[in-house]
């Protein structure tokens, strides 16, 4: 053990006496801020097992000092007095948000591939059509996903919980910048060789692109997890609504009461586990994504 240490503190001293002052100083204010984005966390999985008398603490504390399952048995109690089982909440949102990741990611990836490698008439009106889009605030096309829902007879449906999510235009952008720094050349190669153009984009464009897929990925899932548009909306019995919007009926009109702030809680942290998952399982591809837009 102690020939390890010495082996790590060897390891360790070239880095730190390669750097000058301000890349010290750069590096401590980076761990700084680190530490700073990292108490949101650490401050909602407190609060989600803090007793009553601590939720209401004046001034509030950011650390539990008397950790307690209340608040849990609270929300356990809270939806066993249900007609519908949180379990069944829970299996509509893991459902809809796994098909949700995978329909994102294939849509967009298919999207991006010819708008960046096959000239075709309109490509660049579709593709600045897509960027507009980006200008809507999500409350204008309420109205409209609504008639084409009803229009096409989906509603109460899982796949109306699908359709108002598969089109993703910030995924198609990223896509497409990838697919872009794919040289021509290689494409033509694979094609010489008696490639068709779906295995080119099977196995030459998705490898390329994973870094942004899993960027797209975790978009849709965040995305997904936390919709409750199409619940509210599309949903006519309450076995086909999500897990996020069964929680937000628990926790509306909750701002000014001290019933149930336990129970509102823990279901912020249920709802915020998911997403911190996969953030940190997918966090590398993310970072490998901001690299590559930032060269050119």
């Amino acid at each position: 053990m102690n020939a390890l240490r010495s082996l790590l503190k060897l390891r360790r001293r070239p880095r730190l006496s390669a750097m000058d002052g301000f890349q010290k100083l750069l590096t401590l204010l980076l761990i700084v801020l680190s530490v700073f984005m990292l108490l949101p966390i650490v401050y909602i999985f407190n609060h989600a097992f803090k007793p009553y008398h601590e939720l209401f603490l004046y001034p509030p504390t950011f650390f539990v000092q008397e950790p307690s399952l209340q608040n849990v048995n609270e929300l356990l109690a809270v939806t066993a007095r249900s007609t519908v089982p949180m379990i069944r909440y829970l299996f509509n949102s893991v459902f809809v948000s796994a098909l949700a990741v995978l329909l994102v990611t294939g849509v967009s990836a298919l999207c991006a591939f010819p708008l960046s490698k096959h000239r075709f008439p309109g490509a660049g009106f579709v593709f600045a059509a897509i960027l507009l889009t980006l200008m809507f605030a999500p409350e204008v096309v309420q109205i409209p996903r609504y008639l084409v829902v009803s229009e096409i007879g989906i509603m109460n449906t899982y796949f109306a919980h699908l359709l108002p999510l598969m089109a993703m235009p910030i995924g198609v952008f990223l896509l497409k910048q990838f697919v872009d720094q794919i040289p021509d050349s290689l494409l033509e190669a694979a094609r010489i060789d008696g490639a068709s153009e779906f295995v080119v984009f099977l196995r030459i464009v998705v490898p390329v692109c994973m870094p942004a897929i899993a960027t797209v990925a975790i978009l849709a899932f965040q995305n997904s997890w936390g919709n409750i548009e199409t619940s509210a909306l599309f949903m006519l019995d309450d076995e086909m609504k999500s897990f996020a919007f069964f929680l937000s009926t628990l926790t509306n009109n909750l701002a000014n009461n001290v019933a149930m702030q336990g129970a509102a809680a823990v279901a912020s942290l249920i709802m915020f586990v998911p997403n911190l998952i996969v953030f940190v399982i997918l966090q590398s591809k993310v970072i490998a994504t901001m690299a590559h837009s930032g060269i050119k």
